[in-house]
């Protein structure tokens, strides 16, 4: 989870919540793509478009996202707080746009699955509840578009994992 500053629960008026994904991939591999904050696109298909505006992808980075129509929201503008190359930890926040996920901030851990080849991805949240929500539908919303985005990745990585196929002629 995304504590408050001083790592107790979040507020009342907040919400928390974390996705696990397992992928049949390398680390290596995962990292390769959850870590390029210039191009969640690669493998979030609810975003249509990325382009970072204030600096070049290390962390104090802007970047504005377009979403693809039919979502509550057309853009979305975060800020890249952490991007930690060797322990494989990437977290943003919502800082602007016109969706309601007020205050949100994300964190998203890879780590070597602990049982077989493989990466188990963690992605965490907190955010505001909108005023006329409740925590749970929140977290519905949220943790559907999460679970959306890490299967997605778990097929982008495991492609990209994959070694290229033999043909015959």
């Amino acid at each position: 989870m995304v504590p408050d500053a001083d790592g107790g629960p979040p507020p009342a008026h907040q919400c928390c919540s974390a996705v696990v994904q397992e992928i049949a991939a390398p680390v290596s591999t995962v990292w390769s793509v959850v870590r390029r904050f210039d191009n969640p696109q690669a493998y979030k298909h609810f975003v249509k478009s990325c382009h970072v505006i204030v600096g070049d992808g290390d962390v104090g980075s802007l970047r504005e996202v377009r979403v693809i129509s039919g979502l509550p929201a057309a853009v979305s503008r975060e800020r890249l707080d952490v991007l930690d190359e060797d322990r494989h930890v990437i977290g943003f926040s919502m800082v602007g746009g016109d969706h309601r996920l007020f205050n949100y901030r994300s964190i998203t851990t890879l780590h070597p699955h602990p049982h077989r080849a493989g990466t188990v991805v963690v992605e965490s949240y907190v955010v505001d509840v909108p005023p006329g929500n409740t925590s749970d539908d929140t977290r519905l919303f949220v943790d559907t578009i999460l679970r959306c985005n890490l299967q997605s990745l778990a097929k982008f990585s495991q492609t990209l994992a994959s070694p290229p196929s033999l043909h015959s002629s």
